[in-house]
């Protein structure tokens, strides 16, 4: 595992150490208390192209930081949010979902307000803080 991610991993412990954590072929998925076996996660560290390519995870050392925003929290960032296209797939947000560093609508699950970020800088990250937070409280108050 390189280093950023796992400076990352180790933050995000720190951040929401009542979350629980699933690791699965090298992506992390993060659950609020009591929603593990609903699957339903609110905050996803995805290493491989698996799920999209549009982020180019095949990089060496890339990774993406994925979470939900309030539908509000969202508008106030990106706008209204994007209609979903058919079977879910990339959306044209205006984007470039390969950038590093930059907090940006997912490249499919915007239109449920989740957004990313590739490869946080530390500053990016401690600036999420609130919002991952936030991401966790709206998980647990459905439990």
């Amino acid at each position: 595992m390189n280093h950023d991610r796992t400076r990352i991993l180790t933050a995000l412990h720190n951040l929401l150490p009542d979350a629980s954590v699933t690791e699965s072929q090298g992506s992390f998925f993060w659950f609020a208390a009591g929603d593990e076996k609903k699957r339903l996660p609110f905050l996803t560290l995805v290493t491989r192209d698996e799920y999209d390519v549009a982020s180019r995870l095949s990089r060496p050392g890339v990774y993406r930081l994925n979470v939900p925003l309030s539908p509000r929290r969202y508008r106030e960032r990106f706008g209204s949010p994007p209609a979903p296209q058919a079977d879910w797939q990339l959306l044209d947000t205006g984007h470039d979902y390969t950038a590093l560093d930059v907090l940006m609508p997912h490249p499919i699950y915007a239109p449920m307000h989740w957004v990313c970020i590739l490869n946080p800088s530390r500053e990016s990250f401690q600036s999420s803080g609130p919002l991952l937070q936030e991401a966790y409280g709206r998980a647990a108050r459905r439990h």
